[in-house]
C-alpha cells in the first residue's frame, strides 16, 4: 500500500502517497522542509521510505499517525527485524544469503533489513514527529524514544577529545561499525582482467586511482578533463560543489584510447556512454552491472564503491603522503573518517607472521638486581 512518488517541483522532488493515490500531506510538509534545509534530493526519497514503511504500520494497525505511541513504534521495530527486505532477492547460482565469499571474504546480504536500515528508519520517524510537534501536531510525546545518554555525551564535546561512551536507545538497533573493504592487489588484477573493452577499463582505471564516488564519475564531461594537469572535476555528493580529483597517468591513458575508440561526445553530455544502441550516458545501474558481470566470471563479490575503498587505502598506506593530504584527495569532511583505511588487515601482516612463528621462544630474564630466591617467592618456581 502506497507508494514514494517524484514531485515536480524542486522543493518537493519525492513525496507519498496513499493507496487510493492521495499526496499524505504531513509527510510532504516535512520532506519539504528537509529539501529547504538543502539535503539532497535522494536523501528526500530516502526519508520518503521510511516514513512510507511507518505508514504501512500505522495502517495495518488502524491507528492514526497523531495517536501513535511507542507501541506502534515497537511493531515497526519488530516488523523490520524479522521481515524479508525485496530488495535482497538473489540471482539463480549466487551465494546463500548471508554467507562468505570466499574469494573477497565479504559477507553476502542478509534476507531482511540491515541494523542500520532500521535505525535510519527511527532516525527519520523522530525527525517526523519533531518537525510537526512544535506545530501542535501529533501526540504530545515523540513515539520514538529519545536517547538522553547519547545527547548528554555529544552535548559541548571538544572535536580534540575523545568520543564519549553511552549507551544505545531504547528500540534502537545495534549498528556495527564499518571496515573498510579495499581489493587486495591480486584481486584487483583480476577483477581488471576481466575488462574487455577500452570503456570498462578506462572507467574503473579512474576510480582506482581517483578515488571518486560512483556518481560523481559517471557525471563527468569531456570539458572536466584536464590532461595536463593529470585531474578532473566531479560535482561532490556531499556539498555538490565542483571539485578537482587525481588521475594517474595510466588512467589517461585508458581514457584517451577510450574516447579515440567512441569518439568525442556531444557539448553537456556525460563523458561515459552505453556501447549499443543511440548513445545514451551511462547509468549508475549499467556501470554497477559491468562489476557484476565480471564478478560473476571470477566467483568475487566487488562493488562499485570497493573502488573508492582500495583507492583510500592505497592513499592512506603510501608514507609519503600524510593523512590530511589524504584527507583532502578523498574529500573528508572529518579525518576521524579517513583513519578508517589505516587499519591494518591480517593479510598485511602474513610475512610477518611467518617470521615470528620462524623465530625461537626467547626465554623469560629477569634483570641481575632481582635476587633469585625473590623471583621465586613472588612468581613461583622455574618461573
Amino acid at each position: 500500500m502506497g507508494a514514494v512518488v517524484a514531485g515536480m517541483t524542486p522543493s518537493l522532488p519525492w513525496y507519498v502517497v496513499d493507496a487510493a493515490d492521495r499526496e499524505i500531506q504531513p509527510v510532504s510538509s516535512y520532506l519539504r522542509d528537509l529539501t529547504l534545509g538543502d539535503v539532497s534530493p535522494l536523501t528526500c526519497r530516502s526519508y520518503g521510505y521510511d516514513l512510507l514503511r511507518w505508514y504501512r504500520v500505522l495502517w495495518a494497525l488502524d491507528v492514526g499517525w497523531e495517536q501513535a505511541t511507542e507501541a506502534e513504534v515497537a511493531a515497526l521495530v519488530g516488523w523490520l527485524r524479522c521481515a524479508r527486505n525485496p530488495q535482497r532477492k538473489r540471482r539463480p547460482g549466487s551465494l546463500p544469503a548471508g554467507s562468505v565469499n570466499p574469494q573477497t571474504g565479504k559477507p553476502t546480504l542478509r534476507p531482511g533489513y540491515a541494523p542500520a536500515t532500521i535505525a535510519h528508519n527511527l532516525s527519520a520517524v523522530y525527525g517526523f514527529y519533531s518537525f510537526h510537534q512544535p506545530f501542535g501536531r501529533g501526540p504530545a510525546v515523540n513515539p520514538v524514544p529519545e536517547n538522553r545518554a547519547r545527547r548528554a555525551a555529544l552535548a559541548h564535546r571538544s572535536p580534540i577529545e575523545a568520543r564519549a561512551q553511552h549507551r544505545r536507545g531504547r528500540l534502537r538497533p545495534k549498528v556495527p561499525l564499518r571496515q573498510p573493504r579495499a581489493m587486495p592487489d591480486q584481486q584487483w588484477d583480476k577483477l581488471f582482467a576481466q575488462m574487455n573493452c577500452a570503456r570498462d577499463r578506462a572507467l574503473l582505471s579512474c576510480y582506482i586511482s581517483s578515488g571518486a564516488r560512483a556518481s560523481e564519475l559517471l557525471g563527468v564531461q569531456l570539458g572536466d578533463v584536464e590532461w595536463q594537469k593529470g585531474q578532473l572535476w566531479v560535482i561532490s555528493k556531499g556539498t555538490r560543489a565542483r571539485q578537482p580529483v587525481p588521475l594517474s597517468p595510466e588512467s589517461l591513458a585508458h581514457l584517451a584510447c577510450y574516447l579515440d575508440e567512441a569518439g568525442l561526445p556531444e557539448t553537456d553530455t556525460p563523458l561515459w556512454r552505453t556501447r549499443r544502441g543511440d548513445p545514451r550516458p551511462l547509468t549508475y545501474w549499467a556501470a554497477r552491472r559491468v562489476i557484476q558481470r565480471a564478478d560473476e566470471r571470477i566467483g568475487a563479490s566487488w562493488t562499485l564503491h570497493d573502488l573508492r575503498h582500495t583507492a583510500a587505502t592505497r592513499l592512506a598506506r603510501d608514507p609519503k603522503l600524510t593523512l590530511v593530504e589524504v584527507q583532502s584527495i578523498l574529500r573528508h569532511a572529518h579525518i576521524t573518517t579517513t583513519s578508517l583505511y589505516t587499519a591494518v588487515r591480517l593479510d598485511d601482516l602474513v610475512d610477518k607472521l611467518a617470521e615470528h612463528y620462524a623465530r625461537p621462544v626467547q626465554p623469560v630474564t629477569w634483570p641481575q638486581q632481582y635476587a633469585a630466591d625473590d623471583i621465586e617467592a613472588v612468581f613461583g618456581a622455574g618461573k
